[in-house]
């Protein structure tokens, strides 16, 4: 079984104006509210792509049924943790580029915190489990090393998609996979990367530290799988931008739907790198149909 785990789960609401005036009445063009947070975006891709899986978290109040009552309806099964106050909602600000608001979130207590760790038990040999995004303040900042220290123990693969001292403490732990992507590769190891060539030396870096799979994407200038000893390399098939949000989840959830089917690590990658493009080429998500388009374009290449 496939779990996904957000945290901080969110509605994710989407307003176009043609013009935005600071202090003046401003119209809505266009709105949409969807259910956010990373982990719940690799459901709703893996949900597109026929995969069973289970989303985890907390939520609460009239925002926190939207969201579950949104992922139902798309078919996915939900165990989230219930908690008081209302999850939080993220505001999408689309005009001339995207400005985001985002909400804090509610509470946590230690014995809500507690229930989810229960659930975890549940978790079988060869269960895979997607910790993704950040943690709310109120949780331990060691949440995630501590789990990945617990569930890889148990022969369970978890794939981590977080970012600095969070990625950092998971690595002695060997989790399955994880996915920063070039600019969060580079806040790592204090540097700027802007080219494949430039993260080659700091993927190995990762892969040294103790991750399985490292997975780099850097927008247009392609992907890095990181397997070992080796490196392969994806290119960007063609399309125009459309929708930045959810393309690096749409490239784990890819991933995962690939390697469940067939076990091969690399041809998840290139199933993962078609996925995000054709995700980032959507106003939504990508759809099965699009990604076989796609995939036609992409070549892996062993650098």
């Amino acid at each position: 079984m496939i779990y996904t785990c957000t945290f901080n789960p969110s509605i994710d609401f989407f307003v176009k104006v043609e013009e935005f005036k600071w202090g003046e009445l401003n119209r809505i063009k266009t709105e949409m509210k969807v259910p956010g947070g990373k982990g719940i975006n690799v459901s709703r891709v893996l949900q597109r792509l026929g995969v069973e899986n289970k989303a985890l978290g907390f939520i609460g109040g009239f925002t926190g049924q939207f969201i579950t009552d949104a992922l139902h309806t798309e078919g996915i099964e939900t165990d989230f943790i219930s908690v008081e106050g209302d999850s939080r909602i993220n505001i999408k600000l689309q005009v001339e580029g995207e400005t985001e608001l985002n909400g804090a979130g509610p509470a946590i207590s230690s014995k809500q915190l507690q229930a989810f760790l229960d659930q975890l038990r549940r978790l079988q040999p060869g269960d895979l489990l997607v910790l993704a995004g950040s943690i709310p303040q109120a949780l331990p900042d060691t949440l995630y090393r501590d789990i990945v220290k617990d569930y890889v123990n148990r022969d369970v693969k978890v794939i981590v998609d977080a970012t600095k001292q969070l990625l950092k403490d998971v690595l002695p732990y060997r989790p399955f996979l994880i996915k920063p992507n070039h600019i969060e590769l580079g806040e790592l190891f204090g540097v700027t990367i802007q080219t494949p060539q430039e993260a080659i030396p700091y993927g190995k870096r990762l892969i040294e530290r103790g991750a399985k799979h490292v997975i780099v994407s850097m927008g247009d200038k392609g992907n890095l799988l990181f397997k070992g000893d080796h490196v392969y390399y994806t290119n960007i098939p063609k399309g125009e931008l459309r929708n930045s949000v959810g393309a690096g989840d749409s490239v784990v959830a890819g991933f995962i739907a690939s390697y469940v089917k067939l076990g091969d690590s690399v041809e998840a990658f290139r199933y993962g790198a078609a996925a995000g493009s054709a995700s980032a080429y959507s106003e939504g998500f990508c759809t099965k149909p699009f990604i076989e388009q796609l995939i036609t374009q992409i070549n892996v290449q062993q650098v």
